[in-house]
């Protein structure tokens, strides 16, 4: 988002379309061009309100939403949840609306930068003015062949303003080549834009270089072209403008929103320009929908303080309090039973009747036992529908667990002067403090890496991508999910077939499928309009 013009500009872009301005009128200052431009980063985000649909790739139900069709949480409106049936063996053209709403706005949004590109140089400003808004522009429009490549795989590539009846008649370009334009674009624009350190504080959440290098490094990991990949996340590293922030928690709460670790994020303004993930992700207790529920798989995947892997058996572990003795980061990102949220218990054991926040498959509570609190602010006390909390979209800690999976998976040497530059950056930071990682095995080092990426990017919008473009998700996404372990619990709900040793809540069972899940179906309403598309 455009910080500096987003609050009062972006409402009036709605009413109007770019395409319906006259472009001898509105192309005539730098202040409108700005104004489009706003419209272009908007694209369909939805602000003053909430929207559990994706209306956007940068929207928190494009984002966070997203990790509820992973092994890190599950959607609370159940089995048949758009979300869910991404991994529960239910996809297909037809029932899985969410795939729509992705494809629909994505070509809104890169229709947009099309229209922005075509008629900006009309505006009388300066050359080195126009070239960066181009470049941001250029920049919004392959993000969204980014995204749409990487789930969709081949689709159609538009840089150009079309007819209806064009759009209606288009076919669909090889996954190949739209990656290739998507690293291009990235490449070509890097120059034109500014250096993080440059940016003035009230255009905070327009692109960078950086954040050009960033996607440009997601599209080379996604394309397994891991020598450039590497070579790109390095001259992030080189540019020296961004670090680790020693405080993790106030990252996604709202309170540290300009922090040196923050990459790229979409800005949102109470008030002005709000999102309602509060209304969504806070518990009953707090009036919020509780729809982000974090499973067991999740919390299981902390390792204890001391850096081994979690265990049920180990002494350490108190079924009461699963954080105790355990990486400090589970506790930033999910809340448990019996804690306290902002001055209000929450309560979440199946037999406590009297908890509005009560574990069962009935109340619009939780459906894991857990909840979210990450991106949650527990002091907040305003409209829950009127959150001002930005979100993330690439962070330094990503940029510096990518070069070294990038690294490893190029076949470089890994040694541990390039461990402590990397992951114990991020594992090491003043608030986490987790064990340095000292493993130079590649076979050895690469689940330790994973499991580090899971863990620091947990409901942040990246597991679903990192599980498809590690071909691990038919492994991952099968079989039994469970949430919170409740010994000696009445209300237990079990799965029929298969008893837990453990005591765990039974959420539901995945059936990610090797042979169709990996690429999404082009919608059948699309095909409907323009067949085309089946081919």
């Amino acid at each position: 988002m455009v910080g500096v013009i987003l609050s009062s500009c972006a409402d009036e872009l709605d009413l109007q379309p770019l395409d319906s301005f006259s472009s001898e009128t509105f192309w005539t200052s730098e202040s409108n061009a700005l104004l489009a431009l706003t419209g272009v980063y908007r694209g369909n985000i939805r602000q003053n309100g909430v929207s559990a649909a994706p209306t956007d790739w940068w929207s928190y139900a494009g984002l966070i939403f997203l990790d509820m069709a992973t092994d890190n949480a599950y959607d609370r409106r159940g089995d048949n949840a758009p979300f869910t049936r991404l991994s529960n063996g239910q996809m297909n053209a037809n029932n899985v609306n969410l795939l729509s709403q992705y494809w629909q706005r994505s070509y809104q949004k890169t229709a947009r930068s099309n229209y922005f590109l075509e008629n900006v140089d009309q505006t009388p400003a300066a050359a080195e003015v126009l070239e960066r808004m181009k470049a941001e522009a250029r920049f919004i429009r392959a993000v969204q062949y980014f995204y749409m490549s990487q789930h969709f795989g081949s689709i159609p590539l538009v840089t150009n303003t079309l007819t209806i009846d064009e759009a209606n008649t288009l076919s669909r370009d090889p996954k190949d080549e739209v990656v290739q334009f998507v690293i291009d674009e990235f490449s070509t624009i890097v120059d034109a834009l500014p250096l993080a350190s440059s940016l003035p504080s009230g255009e905070f959440g327009r692109a960078t270089q950086q954040a050009a290098l960033a996607y440009l490094g997601r599209a080379q990991l996604g394309d397994q072209r891991f020598s450039d990949a590497a070579i790109t996340y390095k001259k992030i590293i080189d540019m020296g403008d961004h670090s680790i922030d020693p405080d993790y928690e106030s990252l996604f709460n709202g309170t540290n929103e300009t922090s040196s670790e923050i990459v790229f994020s979409v800005i949102f303004i109470a008030d002005l320009a709000s999102n309602g993930i509060l209304q969504h992700a806070y518990p009953a207790v707090r009036g919020g929908w509780h729809i982000v529920n974090p499973l067991g798989s999740l919390v299981e995947s902390f390792e204890f303080d001391d850096g081994t892997p979690f265990s049920f058996e180990d002494p350490r572990y108190n079924p009461d309090n699963p954080q105790e003795n355990r990486d400090p980061r589970l506790d930033y990102t999910v809340l448990v039973n019996g804690e306290d949220f902002g001055g209000t218990a929450y309560v979440t054991h199946p037999d406590s009747v009297n908890s509005i926040d009560q574990l069962t498959t009935t109340r619009q509570a939780t459906r894991t036992g857990f909840g979210i609190k990450k991106f949650m602010l527990e002091s907040f006390a305003g409209n829950l529908r009127n959150s001002g909390i930005d979100l993330p979209l690439i962070r330094y800690a990503e940029v510096l667990l990518s070069y070294l999976e990038a690294k490893l998976e190029a076949g470089d040497a890994i040694d541990q002067s390039l461990l402590d530059a990397t992951i114990n950056q991020v594992r090491g930071r003043a608030s986490v403090n987790m064990p340095p990682i000292t493993e130079t095995n590649p076979s050895v080092l690469r689940p330790i890496l994973r499991r580090e990426r899971r863990n620091e990017l947990a409901l942040e919008g990246i597991r679903y991508w990192d599980l498809i473009r590690w071909r691990t998700a038919h492994e991952v996404l099968q079989g039994n999910f469970y949430g919170d372990a409740f010994p000696n619990a009445v209300n237990l709900r079990q799965d029929s077939n298969e008893a837990d040793p453990y005591n765990r809540w039974f959420v539901t069972k995945k059936a990610f499928r090797e042979d169709a899940d990996y690429q999404w179906p082009i919608p059948q309403s699309e095909i409907n309009i323009n067949p085309g598309l089946a081919n």
